[in-house]
């Protein structure tokens, strides 16, 4: 046995499963997402582990397989600790080769100290209750473990200046978090930019996008409303993603000069100057 091997989760033997019972009912990708009404590189994410498909869509799998609803009740099983629209960008973060993000307010979760993510939750939360928060700052800082290896994901992170000027948490908190992404930025984890105010208008001053790219599969992208987050696989979609993303990059600072901006502004949240 190969020992390097990762060890299939749950999610990957699911896929699995999907792919023989595909195979054996003679379907190609393409067949099987007519008949689900999808399409065929979101199949291949089912059937890679990378993503869950929805109750409906699982229940048209079974049809289609003719499984008796064998791929519904093992769903039942897999149910994320992230909310629907986000459970699958949370899957999907874990098998990325290439993580490029944009962030237009706050700091990209998989950034968040756990003190920054407390923050974030309360300010939303009409009447927080700590035992809620704890497990919600477990939830979101648990995502940063994909940092944990030196190599992969490549991680770029472009950020509008609003983001490390915008106070959360009360100074101290927000000082810490710039420091947290300037040692990632130092010590070659991260790829990091900031877009100025200087630069205006640009690219991607409508919300946040996360673009995702992997090693077998067609890259997808991700973008986030209030209350709301859409993951987007259809191709034209996902090239218009990515050149407004490389747009907006060409607008922003230099590594260097980013660097240097947001180590600027953590000096003056630790010293609470305006």
């Amino acid at each position: 046995m190969d020992e390097r091997r990762r060890p299939r989760s749950s999610r990957e033997k699911y896929g699995e499963e999907l792919r023989l019972r595909r195979t054996v009912a003679r379907l190609t990708q393409e067949q099987l997402g007519d008949q689900v009404v999808c399409s065929p590189t979101l199949i291949s994410h089912f059937e890679a582990g990378r993503r869950l498909p929805k109750p409906d869509d699982a229940q048209r799998i079974d049809r289609a397989l003719g499984t008796d609803g064998f791929f519904v009740r093992w769903l039942e099983d897999l149910e994320s600790e992230y909310r629907d629209d986000f459970a699958a960008v949370a899957e999907l973060e874990q098998q990325a080769t290439l993580i490029q993000q944009f962030a237009l307010t706050l700091v990209p979760g998989i950034l968040q100290t756990p003190e920054y993510a407390r923050a974030v939750f309360s300010a939303y939360r009409p009447n927080p209750i700590a035992k809620e928060l704890d497990k919600a700052v477990v939830i979101r800082t648990r995502r940063a473990r994909l940092l944990d290896d030196p190599s992969k994901p490549v991680v770029w992170t472009l950020l509008d200046e609003a983001v490390i000027r915008r106070q959360v948490g009360g100074p101290q908190v927000m000082a810490d978090q710039l420091r947290r992404i300037v040692d990632l930025a130092e010590s070659g984890r991260l790829r990091l930019h900031v877009l100025p105010y200087e630069a205006g208008a640009h690219a991607l001053q409508q919300g946040l996008l996360t673009l995702m790219s992997f090693e077998d599969s067609a890259p997808v992208a991700y973008v986030e409303t209030f209350l709301v987050g859409q993951l987007i696989d259809n191709p034209p979609l996902v090239s218009t993603a990515q050149a407004a993303y490389a747009l907006a990059l060409s607008d922003a600072l230099s590594q260097q000069d980013s660097l240097a901006l947001v180590r600027a502004a953590a000096k003056e949240h630790s010293h609470d100057r305006p």
